[in-house]
Parts: C-alpha cells; structure tokens; sequence
C-alpha cells in the first residue's frame, strides 16, 4: 500500500518533509463520521463525512469517498470529494477523480478523465488582477491558433 513507487505511481505532489514511516489510513469498507486532526499523512479509500484537518498530505484513494471540509499542505484525489478543499501547495486529481464543491490551492493538476465541477480559487492572497496583463480578442484569436498549429512560442 504504501511502498517503493514506480514510474506509473509517481506523483506531481511534492513529499513533505518529516517522518514519512508515519501514515493514517481508513480502509475500503470502513465509514467514519467527525472531526479529525492529523499532523501525518492521510490516506482514504473508505468513506468519510466531516472534517479532516492535516499538517501533511492528503491522499483519497480510487475507492475513497469525502463529504465535508479538509485543510492540509498538499492533495491527491483519486475518488470522489464534496465539500471544501483547502490546499496549501498542489492538488493532484487524478484520472476517474469527481470533485464537487469549493477548492482554494497554490497550484493544481488535473488528469484528463476526471470531474473537476468547483468554484476555484488558486495562488496567494498578493497577486492581484490589475497587475495582469489584459489580451485583446484579435491577439486572443491569434494565440489560439498559433497553439492549434503548434507554432506556441
């Protein structure tokens, strides 16, 4: 469950330092209902209804089933989550992952095959939308078509 990884299994998720031999699991077939606060990773592949506090890496398992609030640095989704999702640095949503809700992150990744239906907030607080720069619909239209031909820059 949690061994050596292989080129297929690895992640974009960045590994938290600390003690990685330390991992919370709830199994296939168990249900958990409450508030849980965790300072180590936490792994689901069962069902869970509440709120999951976590100072490290969330992991929703394909067979893993979240409805509520979770807080943690880092997220890979692999089953199906409603409710809201605050990420510190990436969410990952893997291929067959069904995401409903509210999402806040710094930086995401979303596999094709999967159900991304949220409000999305990403990057910090400071970057504010005067400082980007606007496109005109011509310039739009031509970048469009230069990523269609490959021609991107």
């Amino acid at each position: 469950m949690f061994g050596k990884k292989t080129d297929s299994q690895s992640s974009t998720t960045p590994v938290r330092s600390g003690n990685s031999s330390l991992h919370n699991s709830l199994v296939k077939g168990s249900k958990l209902e409450g508030n849980v606060s965790s300072s180590s990773d936490f792994r689901i592949d069962g069902s869970f209804e509440g709120n999951l506090s976590c100072e490290a890496r969330v992991i929703i398992g394909p067979t893993g089933i979240f409805k509520g609030h979770i807080d943690c640095e880092n997220a890979i989704i692999e089953g199906k989550f409603d409710g809201d999702l605050h990420i510190r640095e990436v969410l990952e949503v893997r291929e067959g992952a069904v995401i409903e809700g509210e999402v806040t992150t710094n930086r995401l990744v979303v596999q094709s095959g999967s159900v991304f239906d949220v409000n999305c907030s990403m990057g910090g607080k400071d970057i504010a939308t005067s400082s980007i720069p606007r496109v005109s619909e011509a310039e739009d239209e031509a970048i469009l078509t230069e990523l269609e031909n490959g021609q991107s820059k």
